[in-house]
């Protein structure tokens, strides 16, 4: 007897994430694509916004009040903070939700409407377990809604837990130096994603102010036990996807590069997706292009006492979709890495 197939749909097919996670669910042996939503562009064929997905016989972007929610099992939302909250509150309680927005990320509402504003949902909170899959798959295996991280904080906090859960370094004294491709910005239209002026250039944006920086304090402090504040600064670089960390820690009393080394092999060791880059090599993006993989490993630093930690991912699957479609895995008691199966695309 065949397993059975869930039925999902995908609210906001028609941005960046949405996309990639149909691209990623065409190839799931236990999902079928039910419902696509994208209110702005309903009535259109989804290859009418994505000419790559053509041909695969995927239903029509139609508005969400024309999705019959009660036969759908799981939604994958792909919306906008703000706006992914206020559908989700009106879908039934027997759809699962597995969120690609920052709107149940944070667990302190008090803190979301600090760097978002007014929380849309706030009685949902309780429901919504963080979607770090490596690191909450108990949590993650119940859960009604599942909010997953952002793309900067899936890889800061994947490279930095286990060392500092380990106490090898001083969570008070981290410098992220974080680089994201122009679709970490999304598919409206913006002037610093203009061709004429992300190409053949780099530069920082949202400079102490980057709305990641509380997701990753959250946890950061929880691993710390004590309030962790990170000095956190993300570039925009002239590519379509791919993410590179790049973090400046200070030792704590003695401990050493190689032991945050061991701390992270043996964190991943039975990880599927997270894991180092080969001996005498460092993370870089076009290692995980396309890929659900995270690269990342401890290097010495010329100042003593000092490390470097380095980890890359592509923002668009281990940041956003893949990262979804793994989370859809554990609620479902499917192999972890069903769908996800991708070598990276290289070169």
């Amino acid at each position: 007897m065949s397993q059975k197939r869930f039925r999902v749909a995908v609210i906001g097919a028609s941005g960046y994430t949405g996309a990639d996670l149909i691209r990623l669910a065409l190839r799931h042996p236990d999902i079928e694509i039910a419902a696509l939503t994208a209110n702005a562009k309903a009535g259109k064929p989804i290859e009418e916004v994505y000419p790559h997905l053509a041909g695969y016989g995927l239903p029509p972007l139609v508005t969400n009040d024309q999705v019959d929610w009660n036969s759908i099992d799981v939604a994958f939302c792909g919306l906008p903070h703000a706006t992914s909250a206020v559908v989700i509150k009106e879908l039934p309680k027997s759809v699962r939700v597995v969120d690609m927005s920052a709107d149940f990320r944070l667990r302190n509402t008090q803190t979301y409407e600090q760097w978002y504003g007014k929380h849309p949902a706030p009685e949902l909170q309780e429901q919504a377990v963080y979607g770090l899959s490596e690191h909450y798959r108990k949590q993650i295996a119940s859960a009604r809604i599942v909010a997953c991280p952002g793309c900067y904080p899936t890889a800061v906090l994947n490279l930095l837990l286990p060392v500092v859960a380990a106490g090898l370094i001083d969570a008070t004294d981290l410098i992220i130096d974080a680089k994201s491709g122009t679709t970490g910005a999304g598919r409206s239209p913006k002037q610093l994603t203009l061709l004429a002026e992300a190409g053949e250039g780099m530069g920082p944006y949202s400079v102490a102010s980057h709305r990641h920086s509380p997701e990753i304090e959250q946890e950061m402090s929880v691993a710390a036990g004590a309030k962790v504040t990170v000095n956190f600064t993300p570039h925009l670089i002239p590519m379509s996807r791919g993410e590179l960390i790049t973090s400046y820690a200070r030792l704590t009393p003695g401990a050493s590069v190689e032991e945050c080394r061991v701390a992270l092999l043996a964190r991943y060791s039975d990880e599927p997706f997270v894991g180092p880059p080969p001996e005498g090599s460092y993370p870089q993006t076009q290692f995980v292009r396309g890929s659900n993989r995270i690269m990342l490993n401890a290097y010495a630093d010329r100042i003593p006492g000092r490390v470097i930690l380095i980890a890359a991912l592509d923002n668009l699957v281990k940041g956003s979709a893949g990262q979804a479609l793994q989370n859809f895995n554990i609620m479902c008691s499917l192999p972890e890495t069903r769908g996800l199966e991708q070598v990276a695309l290289f070169p």
